[in-house]
């Protein structure tokens, strides 16, 4: 029979969020690997899932931004509009050529942003948008009549969140290379927003189980009691 060679991974836990990011830093892979980690918490709640009416989610726009190069698609009929979220920093804005592209397949950017009037007529591409996270929502401010407003936000670090089938919350805190103070600014940020996103009908302890890793590095745990 042959052994398990599978190397054991040692559980690494930190007293708060500060420690937490000066360890995710110190483990990080991004110098051996040439690449520029990015940080990321994964949040476990004490939510029912199933139920709708415990989901979490939100949007925050961190501080120090994410570090990450967004590139934003706009929905609009209105041409000063479009204008507008071109000025802005999108990369495409349009309504039926941009629906048409994307049936086509081109899905290559990270956030939409759609004006309240066109959104029946993007109904059409939900179905891939939806699972990829992408369409558009009032709820995190990509439903908007003032796109340049969304597309700026986003460009400067705007993030998204919502829970999985597990109840955990995955968010982007920003990158390795940031200063620590920077990441704990953008870290404390998303907390503030998940904890304001709490269901009224979740009860008992929210936040069970808190976690900060990079993308190729080892998670630390952060007590919960800290946050």
């Amino acid at each position: 029979m042959a052994k398990n060679n599978k190397k054991i991974v040692e559980k690494i836990s930190a007293a708060n969020l500060e420690e937490a990011i000066k360890k995710v830093q110190e483990l990080s892979s991004a110098k051996k690997l040439k690449f520029n980690e990015s940080v990321d918490i994964a949040v476990n709640l004490g939510i029912d899932a199933k139920q709708s009416d415990q989901s979490v989610k939100g949007s925050v726009l961190l501080p120090n931004g994410s570090g990450k190069k967004v590139r934003v698609v706009v929905f609009a009929a209105n041409e000063e509009q479009k204008k507008s979220a071109l000025e802005a920093g999108a990369v495409l804005a349009g309504l039926e050529d941009l629906v048409a592209k994307i049936e086509g397949g081109f899905l290559d950017f990270d956030c939409c942003v759609a004006t309240p009037d066109v959104m029946q007529k993007i109904s059409k591409v939900a179905k891939k948008l939806g699972p990829r996270g992408l369409m558009p929502s009032p709820k995190n401010g990509t439903v908007t009549a003032d796109v340049k407003k969304a597309v700026s936000d986003a460009l400067k670090g705007k993030v998204d969140f919502k829970n999985d089938k597990a109840g955990t919350v995955h968010c982007l805190v920003g990158k390795v290379d940031f200063e620590a103070q920077a990441l704990l600014e953008n870290a404390k940020a998303i907390v503030k927003a998940i904890k304001d996103a709490k269901p009224e009908s979740s009860k008992g302890r929210f936040i069970k189980e808190f976690y900060l890793n990079t993308t190729m590095g080892q998670s630390v745990q952060v007590a919960v009691e800290s946050l």
